[in-house]
């Protein structure tokens, strides 16, 4: 049976960056999937026509691997400012995302990132998804962000300790291909944001669990019907 997946980034990239891969492997066996945007992918650093553009490629991405338009949503906050916002404000968007599509698995980031904005839309997920009044959610992973997950300071609190990981051997192209799209945030190797990098790292955590490629993953919460 298909499941509604939902995945929510804070900006444009974190979601092929962190799941590629896993959203490639979804469509092929008929889930559903939307993609939320909080922030946009560069006030902080791009001009206005810049910070459009990005959004352009991110569509692009996204519906080069295989998601319709109608199923992203932008939020529309600005790129690294989301801590100076009322928590609450960005919490209700996600709401209502939650509410309209009702998923059954949502991907999220990972608490740990040095990225604040990372940081907040983890703890405005997680507080949207609050099983009292989301019953139709099944599972919530929080996934890594190549760049930001991994230049968090050495304290244990920030770890990213994956428990879980996805098959991503036939759909590692595909996740590179989508993220060849967003031409303005790709970097030369060695970045973690270059595309030699993110092979070798699906190939690191495919070797983990035997493998060719693999995304990891930590499981917040699971609930078994």
């Amino acid at each position: 049976m298909s499941k509604q997946i939902l995945v929510i980034a804070a900006h444009p990239d974190d979601e092929i960056l962190g799941i590629g891969g896993t959203i490639a492997r979804h469509i092929s066996q008929g889930d559903q999937i939307v993609i939320a945007f909080i922030a946009d992918s560069g006030t902080a650093r791009y001009k206005n026509d810049t910070i459009d553009f990005v959004k352009g490629c991110a569509i692009k991405a996204i519906n080069q691997i295989g998601i319709a338009e109608t199923n992203i949503k932008f939020a529309g906050f600005a790129d690294q400012v989301l801590d100076t916002l009322p928590i609450l404000k960005i919490t209700q968007w996600i709401e209502r995302v939650v509410q309209e599509v009702k998923p059954q698995i949502i991907y999220t980031h990972h608490r740990g990132d040095i990225n604040k904005d990372h940081q907040i839309v983890h703890e405005a997920t997680l507080t949207a998804a609050r099983p009292y009044s989301t019953s139709f959610i099944e599972r919530i992973l929080c996934y890594e962000t190549p760049s930001a997950t991994e230049w968090a300071g050495p304290y244990l609190e920030n770890n990213f300790i994956p428990n879980v990981y996805m098959d991503i051997t036939a759909y590692l192209e595909n996740k590179l291909i989508a993220m060849s799209a967003y031409t303005t945030e790709l970097r030369p190797f060695p970045h973690p944001r270059s595309l030699e990098s993110l092979r070798i790292r699906a190939s690191y955590w495919g070797s983990i669990i035997g493998v060719a490629a693999a995304e990891p993953f930590m499981l917040v919460r699971e609930i078994q019907r």
